[in-house]
C-alpha cells in the first residue's frame, strides 16, 4: 500500500530519519509511537507530501485515498453548519445533488429526451454512491463524536477548537479513505467519544496509522506498533501491551550482547596493550586492532523510563475535610449545569472527575478550586488546605523569557537548586536543558514545566484539569509516578484512562445535574457500570448521589413501577415495529424515485420526493423516541 525505503530527512544538520524503512500493508492498524521530537508528525507529513525527503523514497498506489487528521485543521473556518461541513466529504455526491436539482428545475419547462436521460444518469450514479443516505451517515458519525441534533445545525464558527477538530475528524471518516493517518485523534475527545471512535476504527476496513499517547486506545485499536527511535522505524507485531513485553525481551537480549561485546573488547584491548611494544608481536597486534575496528558495535540499551525519586512535600497537613460543597447550583443562560447538589472531598482522596464534554466537569473543577464564584450554594475550603490549580491556560502564564530552572526558582523559592534540578530531571529536563528559554519549548515541554511547577508548590491539594494534553506516553508515566507519590489530596479531569486507572481511588461524575461518586478505581467503576447498565455509557447510568452509593443493586418490587415498565416495553415494541415499517417503505420509495416513469413525470417525482423527506423526518423522530424509551426502561429497572 505504502512503501518507505531508505528514508532520510534532515532538519539543518540533524537527521530526523536516517535510512528508515517501513511498509504499510492493507488492513494494517498501526500505532506510531516515540518520544516527543522523534519525528512522528513529520513522518505523516512526509507520507502525504507536505514535506519532501532528503533522500530515499515513499511510494504508493496512484489511486490511493488518504484521510489525514492533523492539528493544522484547527485553522479551518466556515459559517456553515457542522452537518454541512461534515458532508463536504461527499464531494461527488454533493456535485450530483446540485446537478439533479438543476435538471429537475429545467424539467419543469423542458421535457426533452436529452434532459430526461441526463437526469436518469445522474440519479443512477447518485444512488450507486449511496447519495440518499449521506446525510444520515454524517448525522450518525457526528452523534458518535458527541454532537446533538441541535449542535449539528449550528455554525462551525460557533464552536471551540476542540469541537471543530471533531468536525474535521467526522469529515475525514466520512470520506471512507483507503488509509487513515490520525495525529493525536483523542486529544479533543471525551471518554464516551473515545470509546465510540475505538469501535469505529476496529470495524474500519482500510489501513490506519495513529499517533497517540493514549495506551488504552492503542491497545484496543492497533495490531502493530512502529517505534520512531534514533532515526529508525522499529516494528512490533502486536498492540501496545505486546510492544512493552516484546521490547523488554529485545532490550534484555541487546543488553546481554552489549555486555558480552564490551567484555570481549576490553580483553582484546588489554592483549593489544600488553604486546604493543614487542616487535615480534607487531603483526598480531595490528591484526587485532583491525579486527576491533571492523567489529560491528552493539549499542547499549537507552534508559527511556526515568523514575520519579523526589519526595513532593508540603509544610502543613490539611484537616479531614478538604472541600465541602453544599446545595450547589450553577447554570449558564438557558443551560443548567448543577442543581442543589452536595459533595465532600476528604483528606487523602484521589478523585477522577469523568464524563462527557458539556456535563460540567471543568465548571465543577473551577468551583472546587475557588476559581468560579458565580454559583448559588456554599463551597467551603477546610482547615489548613493549600491548593494549586493546573489548567492548560496556565501554559500561557509561563514567563517566556525565563529559563526553565529560573521559572521554578521564582515559583518555589524554598526549594534548593539541587532539589529543583532533581524535579526537572524527573520531567525529562536533564543537564543543560534546565537553562533552555521557555519560549523555545514545544507544547509538550511547556506542559511538563507547568506540571513541575504545580508539584513543587507548597500545596496539599491539587486541582488538575486535563494534565496529560500534549504529553507523550513517557511523560504520562512520569506524571502517574508523581501523583502516586503525592501524599496530599487531588482531583483530576482527564480522558487518559491509563492515568485514571493508576492514580484514582474515587470516581466522580455528573448525572441529572448532581455530583455522584463511585468509591473505587476507574477499572472497578467501568466493571460496575457494565454489569449494572449493560449497553450504556456511564453518562446514561443511574447511580445514587455522593456518599449514598448502594453496595448491591436489586430490581424494585413496586407494582406501579412494574406496570410502568410493562407499558414502556409495549410502547418500545410498537416504535420498533414502526421503525422497521418506515425503513422498508423508505427503501421502496428510493427504488420508485429511480424508476423512469417517476422521473419522467415532474409532478409525480415531486410527490415521491416530498413523501421520501416526510418518511425520513418521521424515522428520525421515532429513533429519538426509541432512545428515550430505552433510557426510561433502564432507569425503571
Amino acid at each position: 500500500m505504502i512503501a518507505i525505503n531508505n528514508l532520510t530527512f534532515e532538519i539543518g544538520a540533524r537527521a530526523l530519519y536516517d535510512e528508515a524503512n517501513w511498509h504499510i500493508k492493507p488492513g494494517d492498524k498501526t500505532g506510531l509511537i516515540g518520544a516527543n521530537g522523534t519525528g512522528k508528525t513529520t513522518l505523516l507529513k512526509l507520507i502525504v507530501g507536505d514535506y519532501a525527503p532528503t533522500s530515499g523514497t515513499i511510494s504508493m498506489a496512484k489511486d490511493i485515498k488518504i484521510g489525514y487528521l492533523n492539528q493544522d485543521l484547527l485553522s479551518y473556518e466556515s459559517n456553515k453548519s457542522i452537518l454541512h461541513v461534515a458532508m463536504e466529504a461527499f464531494e461527488r455526491q454533493n456535485q450530483l445533488h446540485t446537478e439533479i436539482e438543476r435538471l429537475l428545475k429545467k424539467l419543469e419547462t423542458d421535457y426533452s429526451d436529452d434532459i430526461i436521460q441526463k437526469l436518469s444518469d445522474k440519479q443512477s450514479e447518485f444512488e450507486a454512491l449511496d447519495g440518499y443516505n449521506i446525510e444520515y451517515r454524517a448525522h450518525e458519525i457526528l452523534a458518535g463524536l458527541g454532537f446533538s441534533d441541535e449542535d449539528q445545525q449550528r455554525q462551525l464558527s460557533e464552536f471551540s477548537g476542540g469541537w471543530r477538530m471533531r468536525v474535521m475528524l467526522a469529515r475525514i471518516l466520512l470520506q471512507a479513505p483507503d488509509i487513515l493517518l490520525l495525529d493525536e485523534p483523542t486529544n479533543h475527545l471525551d471518554l464516551p467519544s473515545i470509546k465510540w471512535l475505538e469501535g469505529y476504527l476496529q470495524a474500519f476496513d482500510g489501513a490506519i496509522v495513529i499517533v497517540s499517547h493514549d495506551r488504552y486506545f492503542l491497545d484496543r485499536v492497533v495490531n502493530t506498533i512502529v517505534e520512531s527511535k534514533r532515526g529508525k522505524l522499529i516494528q512490533y507485531a502486536g498492540n501496545y501491551s505486546f510492544y512493552l513485553e516484546e521490547k523488554a525481551l529485545r532490550e534484555e537480549i541487546q543488553s546481554n550482547q552489549y555486555k558480552n561485546q564490551q567484555a570481549k573488547i576490553k580483553q582484546e584491548e588489554r592483549l593489544i596493550e600488553r604486546f604493543r611494544a614487542k616487535a615480534s608481536k607487531a603483526k598480531m597486534v595490528q591484526s587485532r586492532i583491525k579486527a576491533l575496528e571492523r567489529m560491528e558495535r552493539v549499542e547499549d540499551v537507552d534508559d527511556y523510563n526515568p523514575t520519579v525519586n523526589f519526595r513532593f512535600k508540603f509544610s502543613k497537613q490539611s484537616g479531614r475535610h478538604v472541600v465541602r460543597l453544599e446545595n450547589i447550583s450553577k447554570s449558564y443562560p438557558g443551560i443548567p449545569i448543577l442543581e442543589h447538589t452536595d459533595a465532600i472531598i476528604e483528606k487523602g482522596d484521589k478523585i477522577a472527575l469523568i464524563g462527557a464534554n458539556g456535563k460540567g466537569k471543568s465548571t465543577l473543577l473551577r468551583i472546587v478550586a475557588n476559581a468560579d464564584k458565580e454559583f448559588t450554594g456554599k463551597s467551603e475550603t477546610g482547615h489548613n488546605v493549600t491548593q494549586t490549580f493546573f489548567a492548560q491556560h496556565q501554559l500561557e502564564a509561563l514567563h517566556l523569557d525565563h529559563e526553565i530552572l529560573q521559572e521554578l526558582q521564582a515559583f518555589a523559592p524554598k526549594h534548593t537548586e539541587t532539589e529543583l534540578r532533581s524535579i526537572l530531571g524527573c520531567f525529562l529536563f536533564t543537564g543543560d536543558d534546565a537553562f533552555k528559554k521557555i519560549r523555545v519549548l514545544s507544547g509538550g515541554e511547556k506542559s511538563r514545566v507547568a506540571l513541575a511547577k504545580a508539584l513543587t508548590a507548597d500545596a496539599n491539594f491539587l486541582v488538575l484539569d486535563e494534565p496529560t494534553n500534549h504529553l507523550d506516553i513517557q511523560s504520562v508515566n512520569i506524571l502517574i509516578q508523581a501523583l502516586r507519590q503525592f501524599e496530599g489530596t487531588f482531583i483530576v479531569v482527564s480522558h487518559d484512562r491509563y492515568l485514571l486507572d493508576n492514580v484514582a481511588n474515587k470516581i466522580w461524575y455528573i448525572e441529572d445535574r448532581k455530583i455522584k461518586e463511585y468509591p473505587g478505581t476507574y477499572q472497578e467503576f467501568e466493571e460496575w457500570q457494565s454489569k449494572r447498565m449493560p449497553n450504556t455509557t456511564p453518562e446514561k447510568a443511574d447511580a445514587k448521589p455522593v456518599k449514598t452509593l448502594p453496595k448491591k443493586i436489586e430490581s424494585p418490587k413496586d407494582e406501579d413501577r412494574d406496570r410502568q415498565s410493562r407499558k414502556l416495553n409495549k410502547e418500545l415494541e410498537s416504535v420498533e415495529q414502526r421503525i422497521a415499517d418506515i425503513e422498508r417503505t423508505i427503501k421502496e420509495t428510493e427504488a420508485l424515485m429511480a424508476e423512469e416513469a417517476t422521473y419522467a413525470d415532474p409532478k409525480k417525482l415531486t410527490e415521491v420526493s416530498q413523501r421520501y423527506e416526510d418518511l425520513k423526518s418521521e424515522l428520525q423522530e421515532l429513533q429519538q423516541r426509541w432512545e428515550k424509551l430505552a433510557e426510561e426502561i433502564i432507569v425503571n429497572g
